[in-house]
Parts: C-alpha cells; sequence; structure tokens
C-alpha cells in the first residue's frame, strides 16, 4: 500500500501524524532536498505534502520529479498560512492541461 508523506517544519506536520500520514521535519531547504530526493526513490509514496515555504524554496527539486505518475507532490500552506505559492501551481498546472486560464479569469 502506497503512503501519504507530509514534509516540512515541526509545527506544520505534527498534526498530519494523527491523520495517518509519514511525517517528516525538516530545518532548511538542504535537508528537504535530500528528504524529498530519498522519499521519491523509496517508491513508497503516492503523495508528498510539502509545506509552501519549503516548496518555493525546492522548486528546482519538485521540477525534476513533477512529469512522474507517482509520487504527486503538492504544496501546502504552513502554520504561517498561505503564500499563494500553492495557488500559483494548481492555476499553472490547470493552464498547461487546458490551454487557458479557466480557473482565475479576472
Amino acid at each position: 500500500m502506497s503512503k501519504i508523506g507530509m514534509i516540512g517544519d515541526r509545527d506544520a506536520v505534527l498534526g498530519f501524524m494523527a491523520l495517518g500520514f509519514s511525517v517528516h521535519e525538516i530545518s532548511s531547504a538542504d535537508e528537504g532536498a535530500k528528504l524529498l530526493h530519498t522519499l521519491v526513490r523509496s517508491g513508497e509514496y503516492a503523495i508528498l505534502f510539502i509545506t509552501e515555504n519549503y516548496a518555493a524554496s525546492l522548486e528546482d527539486e519538485i521540477n525534476k520529479y513533477k512529469d512522474l505518475p507517482l509520487p504527486a507532490i503538492i504544496s501546502l500552506p504552513g502554520r504561517e498560512g498561505s503564500t499563494g505559492y500553492g495557488v500559483n501551481l494548481i492555476k499553472d498546472a490547470v493552464e498547461r492541461a487546458v490551454g487557458a486560464d479557466i480557473l482565475f479569469k479576472d
């Protein structure tokens, strides 16, 4: 059975443990890059959530895996709230898939 993982700072990830997620606490982008590589290569994860503050720092690393069928790597707001980074990623993905901005038209 595939796992769901959560990567981020301690305050942001601990609550996900109660949901059965595999929780991975990191304290730097370098640590996050190494962990992300390890988790993707393990083949055990269907979904990896990363807090927005680290996802923005790890954008180049995440892009290496965006065309893989698994795991889906998704950014979530951290304890501080949304930075808008995750929403922009979704907007860009939908625009690439559909060919137009159908979600956030002015």
